[in-house]
């Protein structure tokens, strides 16, 4: 069983910052691809960015390439996601998840994920 909860959320102006994280229990967490999706009012969830075990690839949407950066610390069992030059349309709760199958890389597809935390919420006010 895998525990991931997040935290960091909150409320910023657009063109603020944020940051993300995201700790895990109960799995080798440094074994594992992690990402982080969101999901607006009325819109389904949609991959944000996302992480292989080694930190080594990092993988992005479009809508926030060059915006925000994941990252880990394994030993932390950690996964951070930094919210930079938010824009309103980047208002979603936020999730991290852990893809339980072993990988060189990392999967945008939130079907690949089997476990999930409990969200935290970005509001970016324009």
């Amino acid at each position: 069983q895998v525990q991931l909860v997040e935290s960091g959320g909150g409320l910023v102006q657009a063109g603020g910052s944020l940051s993300l994280s995201c700790a895990a229990s109960g799995r080798t967490f440094s074994s594992f691809a992690m990402g982080w999706f969101r999901q607006a009012p009325g819109k389904e969830r949609e991959f944000v960015a996302a992480i292989s075990w080694s930190g080594k690839t990092t993988y992005y949407a479009d809508s926030v390439k060059g915006r925000f950066t994941i990252s880990r610390d394994n030993a932390k069992n950690t996964v951070y996601l930094h919210l930079n030059s938010l824009k309103p349309e980047d208002t979603a709760v936020y999730y991290c998840a852990l893809d339980p199958l072993p990988r060189p890389d990392a999967s945008s597809d939130y079907a690949e994920y089997g476990y999930w935390g409990q969200g935290t919420q970005v509001t970016v006010s324009s």
